[in-house]
């Protein structure tokens, strides 16, 4: 069995995987799925730690509305790779439902399974109406929320009238997800490890990051800060064809910008022809800290990255249309980190 523990020992910290599903242009919600499942036995045998999902819906480019239902189809398809929710939008759920679905995906794939949870809606307010009936305090009451679900998963909770079975005194490891200093505080206080969003909301990761580490105590679970930030890579053989493939994701978040819901479209040769200079600006802010190119140079690039944030884990992104191209850029980045590309 491999061994999905192992350290990228050239970039110094163990890096994961952020799998948004994409739907691809002319394809179906099946075809990602596959493509998912195919992604994360390569990514597996490359040595990455974990693979996560996140929780969207009403976006036709994104096929992980159901997320602990694709976190069981990928544990099951793999066998030792870490996997979860980047994150679970905990106010879209009862922390009951979570406790119960994560308590079943941990009996099913013991030690393989993390629970992150946000406390944005994951969709717009129309949607998120939908999903919850009643936005009153829907992210508000993210503490209590959270209170709430850690007690359903504590073995303390036997003798409760309301039972998480099963899920109670399991060992979920529970991450908060932010891109703001919110989470990050929560996180520091209750002794969790905190992931941030960088990959698409760049603006608050240094005064996160310091406001996690000001205000981390030490937990049963955790005895030091744990961080870690997710950004996009597009890598490729050549920086021309990493640059070309990125123009899928460019296309995408201008399309966020716009309020255009359109599955993931294919590279095009130039972006000049499709945004202009307030949109590429708009685009380019979003995506701060995304790294494009050949190995050597998305590798130096995410060393200094470590370097200068200091996070303990690196997850990654690559939005990249060809699936082949994307299972390449994850190659491509274990093939750096271990030391096969200076």
């Amino acid at each position: 069995m491999h061994d999905s523990s192992a350290s990228v020992s050239n970039l110094s910290v163990p890096f994961s995987v952020l799998d948004l599903v994409p739907v691809l242009s002319g394809k179906t919600p099946s075809d990602s799925f596959k493509n998912s499942l195919d992604l994360a036995r390569n990514c597996e045998k490359f040595g990455y730690s974990r693979y996560w999902m996140a929780e969207h819906h009403n976006m036709a480019g994104i096929a992980s509305s159901a997320t602990s239902i694709l976190i069981s189809h990928i544990a099951a398809g793999t066998n030792s790779i870490r996997v979860g929710s980047g994150g679970i939008m905990l106010p879209n759920h009862a922390p009951l439902i979570v406790a119960e679905q994560f308590g079943t995906l941990e009996s099913l794939f013991p030690g393989r399974i993390d629970l992150g949870l946000g406390r944005a809606p994951g969709t717009d307010q129309l949607t998120a109406m939908a999903l919850r009936r009643n936005l009153e305090g829907a992210g508000e009451d993210f503490a209590k929320s959270l209170m709430e679900l850690r007690a359903y998963l504590s073995s303390d909770n036997s003798e409760s009238a309301v039972r998480a079975i099963p899920g109670e005194g399991l060992d979920i490891p529970i991450w908060l997800l932010g891109s703001s200093t919110y989470s990050a505080q929560l996180a520091g206080i209750l002794g969790l490890p905190f992931a941030f969003a960088s990959h698409f909301a760049p603006a608050q990761l240094f005064s996160a990051l310091q406001v996690y580490r000001e205000s981390f105590r030490p937990s049963e679970s955790l005895k030091e800060p744990y961080s870690m930030a997710c950004v996009n890579v597009v890598a490729a053989d050549t920086d021309n064809e990493a640059e070309f493939q990125a123009t899928s994701l460019f296309t995408t978040f201008l399309n966020v910008i716009k309020g255009k819901r359109t599955s993931l479209q294919p590279p095009v040769a130039s972006m000049d022809l499709v945004w202009n200079d307030a949109e590429r600006f708009a685009v380019m802010q979003m995506l701060k800290y995304t790294f494009i190119g050949s190995g050597a140079k998305v590798g130096s690039a995410l060393s200094e990255f470590v370097f200068n944030t200091g996070v303990n884990e690196i997850m990654i992104n690559s939005h990249i249309f060809d699936h082949n191209e994307r299972v390449r850029s994850y190659e491509i980045i274990s093939e750096y980190a271990s030391g096969r590309i200076k």
